[in-house]
């Protein structure tokens, strides 16, 4: 459960400030799948990085209850120099897993990721969709209550999309929550219960998939 009461974030420098999110307010229920939308600077991924911890907010509350796994701007939580196997019990440790409990998930992770040899290899040789591969196989391998998904999947290739969305609904049904930011409409409709549609930081609309979609295409025809 994600429970957001006027949440504002205010960036400040010494001659510019910038309201990137202004009194949002949202309830997420367990086993949601979420879509945020909008365009470019709107605040999505400043949402994304306040729920996950990375960012604190300027005012407002926020409720979270379980555990998060976030696949926000690749290659956050990667050590580039690192292998891929290293890197996997990295972000085990991150998460606050053993080494003996990231042992037990390994063989999922390498499997799903399916970037054969390179998991021996630093990841500063991979392509941006291997390291998408890999940064997704971790998040969804350590048994999260809400996943969040940040763009990430747009930089890999059609079958991977494909396989992540087949775990998308077999992560649905295990009752786990997904935010998801996407620029793909299909993919929102298809995936997605409701979308939250964010506008220069405030809450345009939030409610039933297919409407929100509808209301958006509609403006920017």
């Amino acid at each position: 459960m994600i429970k957001i009461i006027n949440l504002t974030k205010i960036f400040r420098t010494e001659s510019v400030q910038t309201t990137a999110l202004n009194e949002v307010s949202l309830e997420i229920s367990q086993g949601e799948f979420v879509a945020i939308m909008g365009p470019s600077g709107c605040g999505k991924s400043t949402l994304l990085k306040i729920v996950t911890g990375v960012l604190s907010p300027t005012a407002g509350n926020i409720q979270i209850e379980g555990k998060v796994s976030a696949l926000l701007e690749l290659g956050a939580g990667f050590n580039e120099e690192y292998s891929g196997i290293e890197n996997i019990y990295l972000n085990g440790r991150m998460m606050g897993y053993s080494r003996k409990e990231m042992d037990e998930r390994l063989n999922g992770i390498v499997e799903f990721a399916d970037i054969g040899d390179f998991i021996n290899q630093p990841v500063k040789t991979y392509s941006s969709g291997m390291f998408a591969r890999l940064a997704f196989a971790v998040a969804i391998n350590v048994e999260p209550d809400i996943l969040i998904v940040d763009e990430a999947l747009s930089v890999g290739d059609i079958f991977f999309q494909n396989k992540c969305f087949k775990k998308f609904d077999e992560l649905k049904r295990n009752g786990v929550t997904i935010l998801f930011v996407s620029h793909d409409i299909g993919s929102v409709r298809q995936m997605c219960s409701r979308v939250l549609w964010l506008d220069h930081g405030t809450v345009r609309a939030f409610g039933e998939a297919a409407h929100i979609c509808d209301m958006y295409m509609d403006e920017k025809r």
